[in-house]
């Protein structure tokens, strides 16, 4: 299916961005170019930029660890069902959200629970 094989690229592609978004806020937070500064005030920007670029470290892992379970729903052969209730997953809301695992009901109910 040429609209699966397109899916699987992007997520693939994402991926890679992500990866690097990763690698390089590590880099960042580490110092691992530039050294802390030696002002005291500095610092504290300097730390609370850090936190800033750990959430966003950490939402990138996050969506990671959604595009790999994607791409292993893809090679399994199991892509279009939902997780939760088995039935097929439209395949325009997978265009839209291509990590998703669950159908537009399931996904509803979800949201419906946590509110």
């Amino acid at each position: 299916m040429p609209e699966l094989t397109k899916i699987k690229k992007q997520l693939q592609q994402r991926q890679f961005q992500l990866e690097s978004r990763v690698t390089a806020i590590n880099d960042d937070v580490s110092h691992k170019n530039q050294p802390l500064s030696a002002d005291w005030a500095e610092q504290a920007v300097e730390r609370e930029n850090e936190e800033v670029l750990e959430a966003l470290g950490n939402a990138s892992l996050d969506e990671i660890q959604k595009i790999k379970r994607a791409l292993q729903r893809i090679e399994r052969g199991i892509y279009f069902e939902c997780d939760e209730c088995g039935e097929t997953i439209d395949i325009e809301r997978l265009k839209l959200l291509k990590a998703t695992d669950r159908c537009t009901k399931c996904a509803e109910k979800l949201e419906a629970i946590r509110n």
